[in-house]
């Protein structure tokens, strides 16, 4: 099948003017307080999202603005902090005013068709900025604003693309993936939702009497301010399926081919490449930050139904020379120390504990630090607006992270694509890399089978 080239897509959005959704019936007005891992600094920000749905001749004549529009009504009342505000209080704490004020909503014509965008997507997709209701905030930039921004886009073979921007101190990808996945319930005319929204914020917030009892270098001071020129950067996306993962193995100890994870794999992999191509001084000490999602985890007990943010950012480290000279076992077992770390009794907690006591400190970031995010896990395949599964759900723009998404290749193999952005100098280096570990089974799509190249 011929592949558009999205670097070269254009076409024209005719938005409604943008409307305030409010629950559908009165809601408790009240004050929420948000964790102490919601309201870091590093979480003061809008989320943004796309999910591509495509034609079903079932849905023939319905309105998915109309019937998303409808459903989000009925969504607040469950979810009513979403249509609340959020103020600061004493010492930088966050807290929702629960007033019902809503959330904003705009519908959207667009002379585009869902195969104009290939068949391949990874951050950033091709005029995200059409698909999204308001321009991306600053870090900071969540007090007193609506909490959702949500577009709904209607296409020209009939699917649409639902755009949202979420402020991240209110849920984490898991959390924005369960209220997507009740709206689509509701959208779908179910009468109660299979997960009722829990808010149980306490259970990571910090003791009275605070005490750090693990080392978090994912905080540690940096004096250098960090920012990428994403607008001189490369972009490009790899995908990892199960015969790109064998490769990986076989590059590993027998320990690790049995115990390591997919996502742990490919972060070391990306991370050592990486690592090589930008050629830093071989005694910096590079770092790579990631993930991890407190879910599920015995000792926190966190219940089913929260939406809040239950992340960690665990940081693997290593010297530039070492981790390049080293075999990828060195890396990977690098990685899953980290995870282990971050996973340990009492480290949620413990991180909870230094951010009050460091005033919400953002996470360290600096140009030696290579930020990952796997988003495979997160229940966001579980989204359906009636429309049925859709093509594309992931994120809308690139950020300081490179991501890890669970999707198919054209070939219709499932895998995980994951995306890197670099000057162009290093991504030839990087790809040169790449090939080093899966040259068997020619890894990147951008440079043999998608074409996915793209500058922004």
């Amino acid at each position: 099948m011929a592949l558009s080239n999205p670097l070269y897509l254009t076409f024209t959005t005719r938005r409604s003017k943008p409307i305030i959704i409010r629950p559908a019936i009165p809601t408790p007005y009240e004050f929420k307080p948000l964790s102490d891992i919601d309201d870091q600094e590093a979480l003061r920000f809008y989320n943004t999202g796309v999910i591509f749905c495509p034609k079903n001749h079932l849905m023939s004549g319905q309105d998915p603005a109309q019937i998303i529009k409808s459903a989000l009504e009925k969504a607040l009342v469950y979810y009513y902090p979403f249509a609340g505000r959020i103020h600061e209080g004493p010492d930088r704490k966050l807290v929702v005013e629960c007033n019902g004020e809503g959330i904003v909503f705009v519908e959207a014509d667009a002379d585009v068709r869902l195969e104009d965008f290939g068949d391949a997507f990874c951050p950033p997709i091709p005029c995200h900025e059409d698909l999204l209701c308001v321009p991306e905030t600053p870090v900071g930039d969540v007090i007193n604003r609506p909490l959702l921004y949500i577009q709904v886009t209607r296409l020209k073979c009939k699917g649409f693309i639902f755009g949202i921007q979420h402020c991240h101190c209110m849920a984490d990808s898991s959390g924005i993936a369960q209220f997507l996945i009740a709206l689509g319930e509701l959208a779908r005319g179910v009468n109660s939702l299979s997960v009722q929204p829990l808010w149980a914020r306490e259970i990571l917030s910090a003791r009275i009497l605070p005490h750090i009892t693990h080392r978090h270098p994912e905080y540690d001071y940096t004096p250098e301010k960090y920012s990428l020129p994403y607008d001189s950067l490369e972009h490009r996306s790899f995908f990892f399926g199960e015969k790109e993962i064998s490769v990986l193995k076989e590059h590993v100890s027998p320990k690790l081919r049995r115990f390591a994870t997919k996502f742990e794999l490919i972060a070391a992999c990306l991370w050592k490449c990486r690592t090589t191509a930008v050629d830093y001084n071989p005694r910096e000490k590079v770092r790579l930050m990631f993930v991890v999602d407190a879910r599920g985890k015995q000792s926190l007990k966190i219940p089913k139904g929260y939406y809040g943010t239950a992340l960690a950012f665990p940081v693997a480290e290593a010297e530039a020379g070492e981790l390049c000279q080293h075999q990828l076992s060195y890396a990977v077992q690098l990685v899953t120390e980290a995870k282990a770390r971050a996973t340990a009794d009492g480290y949620m907690q413990s991180v909870a504990n230094l951010l009050v006591s460091k005033g919400r400190p953002h996470f360290a970031m600096d140009s030696r630090t290579f930020f990952i995010s796997e988003l495979t896990h997160n229940g966001l395949e579980g989204i359906d607006f009636g429309w049925g599964k859709p093509v594309y759900l992931g994120p809308a723009t690139v950020s300081i992270a490179s991501y890890c998404i669970g999707m198919q290749n054209k070939k219709g193999e499932k895998g995980i694509r994951a995306s890197m952005h670099l000057p162009e100098c290093d991504m030839e280096r990087f790809c040169l890399e790449m090939e080093r570990f899966t040259k068997a089974s020619n890894v990147c799509e951008s440079s043999f089978e998608l074409d996915m190249v793209s500058k922004l």
